[in-house]
Parts: structure tokens; sequence; C-alpha cells
């Protein structure tokens, strides 16, 4: 059976910033089909991806498309969850609740991220919070 993870926008910056990095090697991984792990989405969750992607694009000065044409094939492959409910307030942070509330409304294993302490509590409703290089130890 295959993790179920949440990406955090943090891993689709660093990825867009480097691509030698574990945040790279995770969204190589997805591309090429890696069957170990799912990534799960919501509506709120491509929404954040698609806003900060392309503001990371535009500050870069690259083609916005290129954020289209990767949203897109994570739209069409991911797992796809509504969520019908909320824990709030329960975070330190509360723009990160939204990704808290998928990874338990997908069953998710992990929350991948740069920004642990942010999901510091998560552990209390049993999501691992793992950095991108620690996920790709986890699945090797």
């Amino acid at each position: 059976m295959p993790f179920q993870i949440v990406i955090d926008t943090s891993v689709l910056v660093a990825a867009a910033r480097s691509r030698s990095g574990a945040s790279f090697e995770l969204l190589r991984l997805f591309g090429v089909g890696d069957t170990r792990w799912q990534w799960n989405i919501s509506s709120a969750m491509l929404m954040e991806y698609e806003a900060v992607l392309k503001r990371e694009q535009h500050r870069q000065g690259r083609d916005l498309s290129e954020v289209d044409r990767m949203l897109d094939d994570v739209a069409a492959r991911a797992n796809r969850h509504a969520i019908f409910f909320l824990i709030r307030p329960y975070l330190t942070d509360p723009d990160d609740e939204f990704i808290l509330e998928l990874a338990l409304a997908s069953a998710s294993h992990y929350i991948v991220t740069h920004n642990r302490d942010d999901f510091r509590d998560a552990g209390r409703f049993g999501v691992r919070v793992v950095s991108p290089g620690e996920f790709l130890r986890i699945i090797q």
C-alpha cells in the first residue's frame, strides 16, 4: 500500500528554485509515476500552489505557463479530497490549518514540508511531519 502524503507549498517553491535538491527529486518521482506514494490535494491546496508558484516564477522571470502545466498534471493524477470539517484553531499559523485538515481527510501518513515547526502538533493526529529528504529516505 502506497504512503499517502500532503506536500506543503514550501517544497514546490524549493523545487522551482533548484533542480538538485530533495524537493525537486520528489516532484521528479511524481512525474515518472512512482507508486510508493500518492499525493493528496484539495481545491484550497491547488489554489495556494498556483498563487505561490506563479509569484515565484514571475520573480524569476520565467514563463508562467510552466506552472499551469505542472498543476494540470498534479490535478489530473493526485488524489483529490473535499474538506468537510474544520479542526481550527489548532496550529500556530492559521494559514496552515487547511493543510492539516487535508492530511486528516485523506488519511495521509505524512505532511512533507520545509516548515516542520509550523506543524509540530500534527503528530497528535497520527500524521508525521517530515522534510523532503526524510521522506525520500523513508521510501527507499
